[in-house]
């Protein structure tokens, strides 16, 4: 009996032993899957876990332990992701500085306007006094300047009319008589050449091309006909059409004439003749550039 009550003491204690070491696994693994988890409990501000390290990896953070059961989980492989620490962060790039607007545009004034307007004249592009103002007429001079380098027309000096300007980028034109003006549809400018040389280079709008109620023969084209034609009618003021006002009108080509008008666009819009602006128009009467019976090409 003696014998029999030893064995089932020691039987008791066995169990007792195997009870405990089950409650301490339970445990380990009941503190992993709380840092797998990530949950609010187990961390501090910082992000790092609170949770004691397990008798397993001592020496090892619990992030680490969780980059260390999701890679061993995910791969199978027992090698753990280091963790990010601040030394080995990187920072995010600064944004670069927005580069300054170069840029010259209707309103503006000042030195560097000024300078355009010099540096235009020189080149051939007629916008009538430097005086350090923005306006109209200098529009028109930045526009010829864009027509002839080839880039969009719009009348603001932006880094790329800037560089055609600091180019040297000249009105050119072809042969034909040395005294004449030239009317580009392409390009849309009219050229004053003398010497067989462009002395002027003036944004010009001509035939937009659309169809219109005409008061002589019904619907009618708005066309600027190209050819070699010679000035004939002038009438010095405003002339009051059918198709609307024309400023100092100098006929070539029948009813169709070089004129001023308010609105000149980097574009084709009138019905067919070539409009300049006003005071384009003043300096081709105060300087005969048109003479009557001199020659107008459209090419």
């Amino acid at each position: 009996m003696v014998g029999r009550a030893k064995g089932e003491r020691r039987r008791a204690t066995g169990s007792a032993a195997l009870v405990a070491g089950l409650v301490l696994g339970l445990g380990a693994c009941a503190g992993g899957g709380t840092s797998d988890a990530g949950g609010p409990a187990s961390q501090t501000s910082t992000g790092r876990s609170t949770t004691a390290p397990s008798a397993s990896s001592t020496s090892t953070s619990t992030s680490d332990t969780s980059s260390s059961s999701t890679s061993s989980s995910s791969t199978g492989s027992s090698s753990s992701t280091p963790s990010s620490s601040p030394s080995s962060s990187t920072s995010a790039p600064s944004p670069s500085a927005t580069p300054r607007d170069t840029s010259l545009r209707p309103g503006d004034s000042g030195p560097r306007v000024r300078s355009l307007q010099r540096s235009l004249t020189r080149l051939g592009y007629w916008g009538g006094t430097a005086d350090g103002t923005y306006g109209g007429l200098t529009e028109q001079a930045v526009l010829a300047l864009q027509k002839q380098a080839g880039l969009d027309r719009d009348g603001v000096a932006g880094p790329r009319t800037l560089r055609a300007v600091a180019d040297g980028t000249r009105p050119t034109v072809g042969a034909g008589a040395p005294d004449r003006v030239e009317i580009d549809l392409e390009r849309q400018l009219l050229y004053v050449v003398r010497d067989g040389s462009a002395r002027w280079a003036i944004s010009t709008s001509t035939g937009s091309g659309e169809t219109y109620e005409s008061s002589y023969d019904g619907l009618a084209v708005a066309v600027t006909p190209p050819g070699t034609f010679a000035v004939g009618r002038v009438y010095d003021g405003s002339e009051v059409a059918k198709l609307g006002t024309l400023y100092r009108p100098r006929y070539f080509n029948g009813g169709i004439a070089v004129h001023g008008a308010a609105s000149v666009p980097g574009w084709p819009a009138s019905h067919g003749c070539a409009r300049v602006s006003d005071p384009a128009m003043d300096l081709i009467w105060s300087q005969d550039l048109m003479p009557v019976g001199s020659t107008v090409v459209v090419r």
